[in-house]
């Protein structure tokens, strides 16, 4: 596979997300769900609705979310919506939670782990997608990127349940009884992501991560670590894979000294392995190049 290009500017700005959407030159079309994580109350690390308003509305999108498998304030539908509307994004722009009413069950090829990867039904009233995402660590995953938030991102509450252990359960209460094996994890991830692109078709979706904020912790966390490193900039990409591993190298590679902390917690938990397995499921390359705009 040739390489992919990532597309990269240092400057984080309403204009500067735009012009990197613009440098994809791939047009989405229909109805455009943006995919965003809207953020656990308390936490504050979330895309700030002032950067993304633009996009969004140059999109003429709607911000997509899904609830959580975790006791918080985004499990329950209402809480949810409440968190929402706190953080500003009805504010910007229509919003749907994609589980509220009912889940559906979209076929998974030649996975690791998952046969089928659970997900809100209101996914299928939409035609394409921007899977929008905050670059940053996470407890279990290590770092959460476009692959994370494509996979648990967009996953059910029983999804989740699913991914996080490998198709044994998708029973969100017992779900830290069951939770896989560390790398069966990661997989699962990569296997949803491979359902989510054959279900809305590889050529509807692209990808832009934000490197901002870069705290261990993800948005899911209520009460995240304050950032030990600076902000890295926008990367963009049609291809998932190279996208996130452009993502994690520019961490490893950075002359900040602090990014001790998160290169340990992205190592700690083998982080890498997630964008190994999409590359073997065919949803892309670790091979890129950067192309700064």
């Amino acid at each position: 596979m040739a390489n992919a290009t990532v597309y990269f500017t240092k400057e984080i700005s309403a204009d500067a997300l735009i012009r990197i959407y613009e440098a994809l030159s791939r047009e989405l079309g229909g109805k455009v769900a943006v995919k965003i994580s809207t953020g656990e109350p308390g936490g504050h690390n979330f895309l700030n609705p002032k950067l993304i308003e633009g996009l969004v509305r140059k999109l003429d999108g709607t911000i997509v979310e899904s609830c959580t498998a975790y006791a918080g304030k985004r499990l329950d539908p209402k809480d949810h919506w409440q968190a929402i509307r706190d953080h500003g994004f009805l504010d910007i722009a229509p919003c749907d939670i994609l589980d509220e009413n009912e889940d559906m069950e979209i076929p998974v090829e030649g996975g690791f782990h998952l046969k089928t990867n659970i997900i809100g039904k209101h996914f299928e009233n939409y035609d394409s997608m921007l899977v929008l995402s905050h670059f940053k660590g996470h407890a279990m995953g290590g770092f959460g990127g476009a692959l994370k938030n494509m996979s648990i991102g967009i996953a059910s509450t029983a999804g989740k349940t699913h991914i996080h252990t490998a198709g044994k359960t998708s029973d969100h209460r017992i779900i830290w009884k069951n939770t896989a094996p560390q790398d069966d994890f990661l997989e699962s991830m990569a296997d949803a992501c491979r359902g989510i692109v054959d279900y809305m078709g590889e050529e509807n979706i692209l990808y832009i991560n934000v490197a901002n904020r870069l705290s261990v912790d993800c948005d899911c966390d209520a009460h995240p670590a304050e950032p030990e490193m600076g902000d890295l900039g926008i990367f963009a990409s049609l291809d998932p894979v190279a996208l996130d591993k452009a993502c994690y190298d520019a961490v490893k590679n950075s002359p900040d000294e602090g990014k001790a902390a998160l290169i340990e917690r992205m190592d700690s938990r083998h982080a890498v392995h997630i964008v190994e397995a999409a590359e073997k499921l065919g949803l892309g390359t670790t091979s890129y190049e950067i192309k700064e705009i």
